[in-house]
Protein backbone atom coordinates (compact mmCIF):
# COMPACT_ATOMS: atom_id res chain seq x y z
CA UNK A 1 0.00 0.00 0.00
CA UNK A 2 1.55 3.06 -0.81
CA UNK A 3 1.46 6.38 1.83
CA UNK A 4 -0.56 8.98 2.08
CA UNK A 5 0.63 12.31 0.31
CA UNK A 6 -1.02 14.32 2.20
CA UNK A 7 0.45 16.00 5.53
CA UNK A 8 -1.33 18.37 8.30
CA UNK A 9 -0.17 21.87 9.10
CA UNK A 10 -0.81 23.88 11.70
CA UNK A 11 -1.59 28.00 10.18
CA UNK A 12 -0.94 30.66 13.01
CA UNK A 13 -1.52 34.19 13.00
CA UNK A 14 0.67 36.65 12.55
CA UNK A 15 -1.01 39.45 14.57
CA UNK A 16 1.14 36.88 17.60
CA UNK A 17 -2.37 35.88 19.51
CA UNK A 18 -2.22 32.22 19.45
CA UNK A 19 -4.94 31.58 17.63
CA UNK A 20 -4.60 28.95 14.70
CA UNK A 21 -6.41 26.70 12.43
CA UNK A 22 -5.40 23.49 10.79
CA UNK A 23 -5.33 22.54 7.47
CA UNK A 24 -4.10 19.82 4.64
CA UNK A 25 -1.25 20.27 2.25
CA UNK A 26 0.68 18.15 -0.40
CA UNK A 27 4.57 18.82 0.50
CA UNK A 28 5.14 17.29 -2.96
CA UNK A 29 3.51 19.33 -5.15
CA UNK A 30 3.76 22.78 -2.85
CA UNK A 31 6.86 22.54 -0.48
CA UNK A 32 6.88 26.07 0.02
CA UNK A 33 5.70 27.35 2.92
CA UNK A 34 1.70 28.50 2.83
CA UNK A 35 0.19 31.53 3.87
CA UNK A 36 -3.69 32.34 3.93
CA UNK A 37 -5.48 35.38 5.11
CA UNK A 38 -7.45 34.32 7.47
CA UNK A 39 -10.16 35.71 10.34
CA UNK A 40 -8.34 35.74 13.39
CA UNK A 41 -11.47 35.90 16.33
CA UNK A 42 -9.02 37.56 19.19
CA UNK A 43 -7.97 40.63 16.81
CA UNK A 44 -11.22 40.42 15.68
CA UNK A 45 -9.71 40.77 11.83
CA UNK A 46 -8.70 39.29 8.74
CA UNK A 47 -4.54 38.92 9.06
CA UNK A 48 -2.11 36.33 7.69
CA UNK A 49 -2.05 32.62 9.16
CA UNK A 50 1.43 30.97 8.45
CA UNK A 51 2.95 27.68 8.32
CA UNK A 52 4.62 26.38 11.20
CA UNK A 53 5.37 22.44 12.46
CA UNK A 54 2.34 20.76 14.11
CA UNK A 55 4.55 19.25 17.57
Amino acid sequence: MAKAVKIKVKMESSAGTGVFYVAEKNPRTHPEKMTIKKFDKKARKHVEFVEKKIK
